[in-house]
């Protein structure tokens, strides 16, 4: 499986963004997908994550403010991300785990993106 991130870019603060994962080469819906996201000189962390039915887990300092979704038909997985901050500057990268949950572990993922960035201007 391919997965290919797009919609980052320079954003103000306060501003929003959706970022699109699109996957090729196999069927994902089966499949948990999340986002993660690097900030300089940090470790990758977890943001978001949705199971193949939908259900959905956020980390805390997203929560509230982004949200992720997915289209089965489109074998694409979003996240709409709003009322950003500076904090939120980061590489953002979409991964697909190896089961149909949802986990917060970078190491169950199977697939990863390569990634798209995201600055917040304050």
């Amino acid at each position: 499986v391919q997965l290919v991130e797009s919609g980052g870019g320079l954003v103000q603060a306060g501003g929003s963004l959706r970022l699109s994962c699109a996957a090729s080469g196999r069927a994902v819906l089966a499949y948990g997908m999340g986002w993660f996201r690097q900030a300089p000189g940090k470790d990758r962390e977890f943001v978001a994550g949705v199971s193949w039915r939908g259900n959905t887990v956020y980390a805390d300092s997203v929560k509230g403010r982004f949200t992720i979704s997915r289209d089965n038909v489109k074998n694409t997985a979003y996240l709409q991300m709003s009322s950003l901050k500076p904090e939120d500057t980061a590489v953002y990268y979409c991964g697909l785990n190896s089961d149909s949950s949802i986990s917060p572990s970078g190491s169950t993922y199977t697939s990863w993106g390569q990634g798209t960035e995201l600055t917040v201007s304050s």
